[in-house]
């Protein structure tokens, strides 16, 4: 650093620069003009500033030192201030956000089982069930890491020049016992710019209990954009703002001051991040909200280590302690959700049978949610390591539940029998919805389009399918199958029993032969029958087409050969008229119509069109 002039005195220099006295002073700034002059200046202060220690002042002297030294420091704090506001710009949030991706979770979307025309036409019959948001299940999160954003990545904030000129000055200003002046103005310029970042990122200054009463698909959206915006505040926005507090501040007098500038910098959009997290860890648990929590979860905890890396400081300690505080509570409210879906489950009370024995929406909505689980294994096994309480399905307040022997899944994880446990009670619960059926046929039905369309769920998700095991999946498969076998004897054993030969034949000494009277009468009564389960079971659904085809082929492996055979015996003994029905028209009968779903006759024009 060069010398001032010889004839210009330390003090003289300083009293140039008093702005209170001077105009030029209070238009122009030091640091924007020359480097010599800039250093004239610093040298003046360095020799005022070691005068003070010279114990030979006088009274007077030591006073017009003094006065010096406060017009020095207030030049100082005017030129430290003018030097970071006229460096300091926003970071652009923007290109940062966009790196991250548009979704929260650094997505991916991956097809999940939108909901088909009659989930939605029946979505209001089952408004009890965990009002389970349709979003989730319209789109699966997996997470892909974001190169870009999995790390902390310092910016410069500030050119260097102009940082290593703001070391000088609080070096000086630190020195000279004006360290919380130093701090404070620091502080003021760096608040705004961080704040107007924060702002950009889109996390609104909300109280606890402001986020508490909102609506929860305005949370949800907020959930979101809390999760984009905490990846660039951690690893972005307040790194670099502790590395700047580090350039200016470190070993500068106080050990800790660049902790304390980067505490007063920060301390208020740090509260104001965690604090939103801290409202959802300890809002009301419920089912639908089970993916974003954990989502929130597996952010905070992504963020952990940085977030310990940047509030390293004893100063900061709060922020550290409240972020691990925050995780613990979100993995406890993940635990409750779940546990209060399985009591949803269990008590959804809907008494109104869906039209035709179809898929229940409450079976949809389950396995949806039991698909998005899996996805998630890997969280929840970490935070579900006990087995399902079932307990209290036996308890006076609680309906009786199914019975389930977990010994018999011994070598699966917790969050596999906790799965199975709720396949189990929807299960529990859809035989209770059954017996609301009249038509005890019907009632078969339902179980059984029901629980294939479990089996197929699990059978198509790989992961579903290696957490449940094919030993549970092989019971429910054989609980659909006897459901449709007991489908069709329930149905078809009138049918067929009206093509048994007993009681046909004339009886008497005389004469064996057939009774015509009594044959009129079996074909009435079989043409009667078929058609009364022709007109009622077009009406039914299965919406499975595999599953649709296997039961009417099955029904057919019964019936024609039957039909077949007494056709055959008896056709020439009775009139034309009495037979309504060839063997192809059965076929047509039951390949075309039934399952379909429509009434008899809207369904043959609809084919002829």
């Amino acid at each position: 650093m060069g010398s001032p002039a010889n004839d210009v005195p330390a003090e003289q220099i300083i009293l140039r620069w008093d702005s209170t006295a001077s105009e030029d002073a209070r238009v122009r700034m030091i640091f924007e003009g020359d480097r010599d002059e800039i250093d004239r200046y610093l040298h003046a202060v360095d020799q005022i500033q070691r005068s003070m220690d010279n114990t030979t002042l006088s009274e007077d002297e030591s006073k017009k030192v003094n006065n010096t030294i406060q017009i020095a420091m207030a030049r100082l704090e005017d030129e430290f201030r003018n030097i970071l506001i006229t460096n300091s710009t926003p970071i652009e949030t923007e290109s940062l956000t966009d790196s991250i991706s548009s979704n929260p979770l650094t997505p991916r979307t991956s097809s999940c089982h939108s909901p088909d025309n009659n989930e939605r036409n029946n979505k209001r019959d089952i408004e009890a069930v965990a009002r389970i948001s349709s979003a989730s299940f319209t789109e699966r999160k997996t997470y892909v890491s974001c190169r870009s954003m999995n790390s902390i990545r310092e910016q410069d904030l500030i050119p260097q020049e102009s940082v290593s000129d703001l070391r000088c000055i609080a070096k000086r200003m630190i020195t000279a016992g004006y360290f919380r002046e130093c701090v404070q103005v620091y502080g003021s310029v760096r608040k705004s710019v961080v704040d107007g970042s924060f702002k950009k990122l889109g996390v609104e200054k909300l109280s606890i209990g402001d986020i508490q009463r909102l609506e929860w698909d305005s949370l949800n959206a907020k959930i979101g954009r809390w999760i984009r915006a905490a990846k660039v505040c951690i690893r972005v926005l307040f790194a670099s703002e502790k590395k700047l507090c580090k350039q200016i501040f470190k070993d500068l007098g106080s050990a800790a001051a660049d902790d304390a500038c980067f505490m007063e910098t920060v301390k208020g959009p740090a509260t104001q991040l965690f604090n939103f997290a801290e409202a959802i860890s300890i809002s009301r648990r419920s089912p639908e909200k089970l993916f974003k929590i954990l989502d929130l979860h597996d952010s905070l905890l992504d963020l952990l280590s940085d977030i310990d890396n940047v509030f390293d400081s004893k100063p900061a300690e709060s922020i550290r302690v409240q972020s691990t505080e925050i995780l613990s509570r979100l993995a406890e409210a993940a635990r409750g959700m779940l546990s209060e879906f399985e009591n949803a489950v269990l008590r959804e009370p809907s008494r109104v049978p869906v039209p035709g024995g179809t898929i229940h929406p409450l079976t949809r909505y389950v396995m949806n949610y039991i698909s998005l689980i899996s996805d998630y294994k890997i969280t929840l096994g970490g935070l579900i390591v006990s087995n399902p309480s079932t307990g209290s399905r036996n308890s006076g307040d609680s309906p009786t539940g199914p019975e389930i022997d977990f010994s018999e899944h011994e070598e699966q994880s917790p969050l596999a029998l906790h799965l199975i446990w709720i396949i189990a009670i929807l299960q529990f619960n859809l035989e209770g919805k059954s017996k609301h059926y009249k038509d005890n046929s019907l009632a078969y039905l339902f179980i059984m389009n029901n629980v294939h369309y479990i089996v197929q769920k699990i059978k198509g998700s790989q992961e579903l399918r290696e957490m449940i095991g094919d030993h549970y999946l092989r019971t429910l498969t054989r609980i659909f199958r006897q459901a449709a076998t007991n489908h069709q004897r329930a149905t078809w054993i009138g049918v067929l029993h009206c093509l048994r030969d007993q009681g046909l034949h004339s009886t008497g000494s005389f004469s064996s032969g057939v009774s015509k009277s009594a044959l009129r009468e079996r074909f009435k009564s079989f043409n009667a029958i078929f058609d009364e389960v022709h007109r009622t079971q077009a009406l039914w659904l299965v919406p499975d087409e595999q599953l649709r085809e296997e039961l009417r082929i099955s029904i057919l492996e019964k019936l024609i050969p039957a039909y077949r055979s007494f056709l055959g015996r008896f056709r020439n003994h009775i009139s034309d008229n009495y037979i309504k029905y060839t063997v192809e028209d059965l076929e047509n009968a039951v390949l075309q119509d039934l399952f379909e779903g429509y009434a008899v006759s809207q369904h043959s024009r609809r084919r002829s069109q």
